[in-house]
């Protein structure tokens, strides 16, 4: 599939700011099923921006302002191809080795409900795969998608207890309790072609990987109970969003801050080769 993706991230303050940092993680790379055409950072003229691979194998551009501003307009436009591999990633960077993505984080850490639900996915069956799908099923049920729940700061633990949530918060609780099992899992952030009609968005998608024995890594996103199909353009990875999310920084001065996002995600013409 032939996607497009154009993404405006615009950040705006009540006073001037003397300086800021940012650190980008917006550009997708290539894999096997996956084939990016064109890419394109656009920052503001005043920024200075630099590019460099990050430990998790992530694209990453680190943007410095270092003169008064009161906005900061973040934009990354592209194609890519992408290809049905029925969830299944390969082809992948990987500096870490597997076990590395059974640590713990503050957003993924497991408490006992995560631990029983992942235990009742898991029951007697040593089909990994199998038991993944039903945990990612039973998650699906368990936290209903609901804006305005949750923050970026959200807990696995949190979100299960509240029973509502984002994709990032499904991603949370399924790592967590994937890793309670023993089983690898990472943060994914990226893209999803949702509508036919390249409707505008106010946010990108977030999904898991799981390690899955003589498969490799398998895309699961419990927001939409399915593996990753061509609808989906990868990005970064993780262990959790700290590590993942597509915009991140600090800033010296500004006062209140007001942030708005605009995404358009399209399928063009044409077909992947």
């Amino acid at each position: 599939m032939h996607i497009t993706i154009d993404h405006e991230t615009v950040y705006s303050y009540d006073e001037p700011i003397s300086y800021s940092i940012q650190s980008l993680r917006m550009t997708p790379q290539q894999f096997d099923g996956q084939v990016v055409r064109s890419w394109f950072v656009e920052v503001p003229k005043a920024g200075a921006l630099h590019a460099f691979t990050d430990s998790f194998g992530n694209v990453t551009h680190t943007m410095v302002i270092d003169r008064p501003h009161d906005e900061v307009r973040i934009r990354v436009h592209g194609t890519v191809d992408t290809v049905d591999t029925n969830g299944v990633v390969s082809g992948t960077t990987e500096p870490f080795p597997p076990m590395f993505y059974l640590r713990e984080t503050h957003q993924t850490k497991p408490d006992g409900a995560i631990r029983a639900l992942a235990r009742a996915a898991q029951g007697d069956d040593t089909d990994t795969l199998k038991v993944l799908h039903r945990f990612m099923a039973s998650l699906n049920e368990s936290i209903a998608f609901k804006t305005g729940e949750t923050h970026a700061m959200t807990t696995a633990i949190e979100a299960l207890a509240n029973g509502a949530g984002v994709c990032q918060d499904h991603a949370h609780v399924f790592i967590a309790g994937a890793r309670s099992l023993s089983i690898p899992a990472r943060y994914v952030s990226g893209y999803l072609l949702s509508s036919d009609t390249g409707e505008i968005s106010d946010a990108s998608h977030a999904w898991a990987e799981a390690l899955v024995p003589e498969l490799g890594w398998v895309a699961f996103d419990v927001a939409n109970c399915v593996s990753a199909t061509d609808h989906y353009v990868r990005v970064g990875v993780g262990l959790d969003y700290q590590e993942a999310s597509p915009v991140r920084g600090v800033r010296r001065g500004g006062g209140e801050e007001s942030l708005s996002v605009s995404l358009r995600v399209t399928q063009a013409s044409g077909s992947a080769q």
